[in-house]
């Protein structure tokens, strides 16, 4: 990852900082040269993710559960918490440990942020706005989600996390901000976690049909995992208390995106068409006037260059 970013933090701490989003903010710090602990349980992150930077100097790991008090050896400036199972096939396997993480997690992360008089970001998601009956969401719009469907050990996590986070604001004066994160893909997806990108890449590269769920006509809006970690750190070190989304505007519906990524891997397979899960969202766009406005980001990495990386690395890590 190319990282102009200068950030003016001495020791951040990452929570998930093994999963997908979570290593690349790991690089994206120690490549600027913040020093960096991950904490992971490797419940759903992987060894792999880290393994390149995890001898580098400036960089420890400590293996925990974040539903336990997190203790490091040296007090941070900056508290990342993205620690939670953040795919379908992962929360719906895990629907306790997420929403432990989501209360527990967030809470314990918070307590660090405290005690050491660090900025805490939130890996909030736009999965809070549900099933979204304003389009395109903003923050300003609460959402519309079953608090008890199959997707609810999620969406409620994460809304639990944002209100505990700001009660920590309010009550406690601790230094917060929530970044809502849509639909973020790229390298160190793993291939069966059950999301669209990573799924439709492993199927085109192994010959199989594309499963597309419903008619297919349902949208998405993919944000390259690069422009996701210069918002995340943008918003970081802003000072802004958010809920920011970051995200690109740019909708594509499912049938679309398989039709593209059958093309880029350059693939035989077909498109087979499934049944739709519950509660699965018609649409899915963030509103960024606010990330535009107050932080001067925006994506800029198309859809089209953004899976031939994705595929390009895929092809070069068939284990994933």
């Amino acid at each position: 990852m190319t990282n102009a970013f200068s950030p003016p933090w001495e020791h951040a701490v990452v929570t998930g900082g093994a999963g997908f989003v979570g290593s690349h903010l790991c690089a994206a710090l120690l490549e600027a040269g913040t020093a960096v602990t991950c904490v992971d349980d490797f419940s759903t992150g992987r060894p792999e993710n880290i393994s390149e930077f995890r001898d580098r100097p400036g960089f420890r790991l400590v293996e925990a559960n974040v539903s336990e008090p997190l203790t490091v050896d040296r007090p941070p400036d900056l508290v990342l918490h993205f620690a939670s199972p953040a795919s379908p096939a992962d929360y719906l396997r895990l629907p306790l440990h997420t929403l432990e993480a989501g209360s527990l997690g967030t809470r314990n992360a918070l307590a660090l942020a405290r005690g050491s008089g660090a900025r805490f970001v939130l890996a909030s998601t736009s999965e809070i706005y549900g099933d979204p009956q304003q389009h395109p969401q903003n923050e300003r719009y609460w959402g519309n989600v079953n608090p008890v469907g199959p997707r609810s050990v999620y969406d409620e996590a994460k809304r639990f996390g944002e209100a505990l986070t700001t009660a920590e604001n309010d009550a406690h004066g601790v230094d917060t901000v929530i970044v809502r994160l849509f639909n973020t893909y790229g390298p160190r997806m793993r291939g069966y976690d059950g999301r669209a990108v990573p799924t439709f890449v492993r199927q085109a590269l192994t010959g199989q049909p594309l499963t597309v769920t419903g008619d297919g006509l349902q949208t998405r809006s993919l944000c390259y995992v690069d422009d996701t970690v210069r918002g995340i750190l943008s918003a970081a070190a802003h000072g802004m208390r958010g809920p920011v989304n970051i995200g690109n505007p740019a909708e594509i519906t499912m049938l679309e995106l398989a039709r593209m990524v059958i093309e880029l891997a350059d693939s035989t397979s077909e498109i087979r068409f499934i049944e739709r899960p519950t509660d699965d969202p018609a649409v899915r766009c963030p509103d960024i006037t606010l990330a535009r406005d107050k932080l001067q980001w925006e994506p800029r990495v198309a859809a089209e260059e953004g899976l031939r990386r994705t595929i390009a690395w895929f092809r070069a890590h068939t284990d994933s």
